[in-house]
């Protein structure tokens, strides 16, 4: 049943950045006049992460990195603290989490899905309380989606851009989806080179945006490995659809809405 009115008229925002379209739809505050100010701030640091962090940029700290330009001293805190949980990500995965793309440093599976929990994070400090904000198809959720408590997440159907493969509903979580179907074959095996068979998507749910982005990134890249992996991860749920059309899920992940 629905909750109670929300005390912010529903507000939406829509901001191209990191090479997508980040969108924000915000429900209730604690101070509704707070509401602009933190969007900015939240919009302001992922631009500031696209300056930094882009690997289509040579200007970039990434890329100035990649070439050797910046000794591991020069590296900003932001930089050195990606590279650390890549680096943690890559043991976890077996090697299937991999900040390098064809011999150059790629953050990039990391990046952008610990850049935008953090601008949610942005918001939340600064009382935005009911809110979704998504970027190329990962969001984060808090509260609910009001006068509705929770939020109805559609998951995209990996052969079939217009329709959704289920619907789930969340509240306070962070959902990644990785597979072929958004940019075409992108999510290589880091240990053969080549793109996984038999399966064409993974969703992962879980707490934090980045590290969901990456469980789904890795268990992507592991093919008809990655169900059982995803059984294994703490306080995370995932759902692989099987390029048969199977459909696995662990037990915990949401149900369908």
């Amino acid at each position: 049943m629905p909750t109670a009115a929300a005390t912010t008229a529903r507000r939406t925002f829509v901001e191209h950045v990191m090479g997508t379209v980040v969108s924000l739809d915000v429900r209730a505050a604690a101070d509704p006049g707070a509401v602009a100010p933190a969007v900015a701030r939240a919009m302001a640091w992922l631009h500031e992460v696209d300056a930094r962090f882009s690997t289509y940029r040579d200007d970039s700290e990434v890329s100035r990195a990649d070439r050797g330009e910046l000794s591991p001293l020069a590296l900003s805190d932001d930089l050195r603290l990606v590279l650390g949980r890549c680096a943690e990500l890559r043991a976890e995965t077996g090697g299937f989490f991999d900040e390098h793309a064809a011999g150059r440093l790629d953050p990039s599976a990391l990046v952008k899905g610990w850049a935008v929990q953090r601008a949610a994070d942005l918001l939340a400090g600064a009382g935005v309380t009911d809110f979704c904000l998504a970027a190329g198809g990962d969001l984060v959720v808090r509260g609910g989606a009001l006068p509705w408590p929770r939020w109805r997440v559609g998951i995209q159907h990996p052969e079939d851009r217009d329709a959704v493969a289920t619907t789930i509903a969340v509240t306070d979580a962070a959902v990644a989806t990785s597979g072929a179907y958004e940019r075409g074959e992108h999510v290589l095996d880091p240990h053969t080179g080549r793109p996984p068979s038999s399966v064409l998507s993974v969703t992962v749910v879980g707490p934090d945006l980045g590290t969901a982005d990456a469980y789904a990134t890795a268990a992507f890249a592991m093919g008809l490995d990655g169900p059982g992996w995803t059984l294994t991860l703490p306080g995370y749920e995932a759902m692989t659809i099987l390029g048969s059309g199977a459909v696995l899920s662990t037990p915990g992940f949401p149900e369908a809405a």
